[in-house]
């Protein structure tokens, strides 16, 4: 099992805050995607007089960094950190109120997405994300939603399915996957992910090394159960709505998808500019230590005119 390292952090560091901007350091921080919190530890460390509010739809992440041995719980106890069980996409919408109160009108000055699945939520079996390890096929970030990936594989019709692993895992011909999920679904209903991976390797076959089948299928069930990439453009936008003069909006992705949304947003916006211009990637050095890291992207919206 890999440990929960966060990605890309050194340059993230680095970029999160110009002084020539605004006051010395961020004042008030939003975590859109806060997980096991790697990047938000390591930002309160940088900046010990930033506020920090967090966010995630995973109510296991909520009850983990409300626990008493968690490193955010002085944090919480103490004012300084203000945690949400909310999809960030939806976030300021419900609560346009409160972070006007919390920030007194000056919004955030550094705002972060750490888009995709958390390394929590790929180990656990349970969870049912992970081709690797046998479990329940759900994949679902907000456990209280009802729609799981098993849902999708055993209801959806055939163009229904071959529109999602086409649109979401960029599988120019998955018919063949497609018409033998049909008959076997037609035998016995698919309800583990060890089954359905079975079926992709066994249908598609070792193509290229190194890179297992169900990669790609996997990753599209992830994306079509979560609405990962619905929405997230116009979310972009309603973000720099809360954005003070001078802040930074980081955006970490994990594909191609993701990454095309958040450079034609940012680069399209008429409120900031790209930080940087060439999409920050991982040194092989910490692709070696984090393999998760591989596909990691950073791009980097300041708010207001360039100086």
């Amino acid at each position: 099992m890999i440990s929960h390292i966060p990605v890309l952090l050194e340059p993230l560091l680095a970029l999160s805050w110009d002084p020539a901007q605004g006051p010395s350091q961020p004042r008030w921080y939003f975590d859109g995607t806060f997980g096991r919190g790697g990047h938000c530890k390591a930002l309160m460390e940088k900046y010990p007089q930033m506020k920090v509010v967090a966010v995630d739809r995973d109510q296991e992440a909520i009850n983990w960094a409300r626990s008493s041995d968690s490193p955010f719980f002085q944090a919480l106890q103490s004012g300084r950190m203000f945690l949400f069980k909310s999809n960030f996409k939806d976030f300021f919408s419900r609560y346009e109120e409160k972070i006007q109160a919390l920030t007194q009108g000056q919004g955030f000055d550094l705002m972060l997405l750490d888009l995709g699945v958390s390394s929590p939520q790929l180990d656990q079996a349970a969870r049912g994300f992970s081709f690797y390890q046998d479990g329940p096929l759900d994949m679902r970030m907000d456990q209280d939603q009802q729609f799981t990936a098993a849902d999708l594989i055993n209801h959806f019709d055939e163009e229904e399915l071959i529109e999602v692993f086409q649109e979401f895992g960029e599988i120019r011909r998955p018919h063949r996957v497609v018409k033998a999920l049909l008959e076997q679904r037609g035998v016995k209903p698919f309800l583990r992910t060890g089954e359905l991976a079975a079926l992709i390797e066994k249908t598609e076959g070792w193509r290229a090394k190194g890179r297992n089948p169900s990669t790609r299928y996997f990753l599209a069930l992830r994306l079509k159960v979560n609405q990962e990439l619905e929405g997230l453009g116009s979310c972009l936008e309603e973000m720099t709505e809360f954005l003070a003069e001078g802040g930074r909006l980081m955006v970490i992705s994990f594909h191609s998808l993701e990454d095309r949304i958040v450079k034609t947003s940012f680069k399209q916006s008429p409120k900031g500019f790209l930080v940087n211009k060439k999409v920050i990637q991982a040194p092989w050095s910490e692709q070696k230590q984090n393999p998760r890291a591989r596909s990691a992207k950073l791009r980097v919206f300041q708010k207001g005119e360039k100086r």
